[in-house]
């Protein structure tokens, strides 16, 4: 096992279970450009074995023994529509004829300059997690583009830990905590200006967030996932809690927020980290480390003082001057260094 899977094993020994009692899973999604989908799905083969199995030229998925199911897929519901409609057999390889290939071809090459393609893990124990390294490793050394490859891109990596207890104490610990850290997280992840100008990783409004910090909300589980709805109903937050609340009470869910994109899952859908799959010293163990202190923190006894000054901030008349909560942060908590260049590496 690697270093970095061992990092990732010592921070989640604490909580290697899940809400089930069962060994804790993490997935991973994952957003690049520069490559064609049979070059792409070929190397996750050469990685993680399995067969894989063309849904449509723009779906492909791999089906391992061990692990489950890996999706690649071009992240586009209108691209993803197009494929399925035209009745190409999904592999371009086994297109009939000259005109069909040209046309996957085609579609592929001006798709791809404004979507990125994106591989979807299944959920994997945290002993295997270590395993997309190479993955990510060897789809940079095929010339895999990330973030910063373009203006345009803003490419993400999501990552879907499972909670270790799905109690709604749990839960507002864990968006206090996160609350507190965005500010850090944003500067020590140094998240891309294309990705916070777009409004997928969206943050939360400071109305919420002062709600869910005060020291006096103790919601039970359905004024939690209420309240979240009434300031939140979109997929399009730098934390997105919708699968997990979807998965404790989906009608409630439904009934707020219409769209069929909302896969109920027990997990944290955490969105904000770049993807810098061409960067040499980068790796997905980045991204799980910075998440790893919002746990942490949820856990820590000091949350309570943290959300309390924090707060303060907030409300305070000059809290939009200056750039001090990451270095009052540091004086708090024994986070990472915010400008340390090897953190995660």
């Amino acid at each position: 096992m690697s270093t970095s899977a061992n990092l990732l094993a010592k921070a989640c020994l604490t909580r290697a279970t899940n809400h089930n009692g069962e060994p804790r899973r993490i997935g991973v999604e994952l957003e690049f450009a520069g490559m064609d989908a049979q070059q792409i799905a070929k190397i996750m083969q050469t990685n993680m074995g399995g067969e894989i199995e063309w849904q449509s030229p723009f779906v492909v998925t791999l089906e391992t023994e061990r692990l489950g199911t890996f999706k690649l897929e071009m992240d586009s519901k209108q691209i993803q529509e197009l494929g399925t409609k035209s009745g190409i057999p999904g592999n371009p390889v086994d297109a009939a004829d000259g005109l069909e290939k040209t046309y996957i071809e085609t579609v592929s090459r001006l798709a791809g300059n404004l979507v990125p393609w994106e591989i979807v893990t299944p959920p994997l124990p945290l002993d295997d997690y270590h395993r997309l390294y190479p993955l990510v490793a060897d789809l940079r050394a095929a010339g895999a583009r990330g973030t910063r490859a373009a203006m345009h891109y803003a490419f993400g990596v999501h990552l879907n830990p499972e909670p270790c207890v799905l109690s709604v104490e749990y839960l507002v610990r864990h968006l206090k905590a996160f609350f507190c850290l965005y500010e850090w997280i944003l500067k020590v992840g140094d998240v891309d200006f294309s990705r916070r100008i777009t409004p997928y990783i969206n943050h939360f409004d400071q109305d919420y967030i002062l709600k869910v910090l005060d020291k006096s909300y103790q919601p039970t589980m359905q004024s939690l996932i209420t309240d979240y709805l009434d300031a939140n109903p979109t997929r399009n937050r730098s934390l997105d809690m919708l699968p997990m609340f979807a998965y404790i009470d989906e009608d409630l869910v439904r009934s707020v927020v219409d769209d069929n994109r909302i896969n109920p899952r027990p997990t944290f859908h955490y969105r904000l980290p770049n993807c810098e799959i061409d960067n040499p010293d980068w790796n997905l163990n980045r991204s799980v480390e910075l998440w790893m202190a919002v746990e942490e923190l949820a856990q820590d006894d000091r949350l309570t003082e943290v959300c309390a000054e924090y707060s303060a901030k907030l409300n305070s008349l000059f809290s939009g001057l200056g750039n001090d909560w990451t270095e009052r942060l540091q004086e708090l908590l024994p986070l990472p260094n915010p400008h340390s260049a090897n953190l995660g590496s």
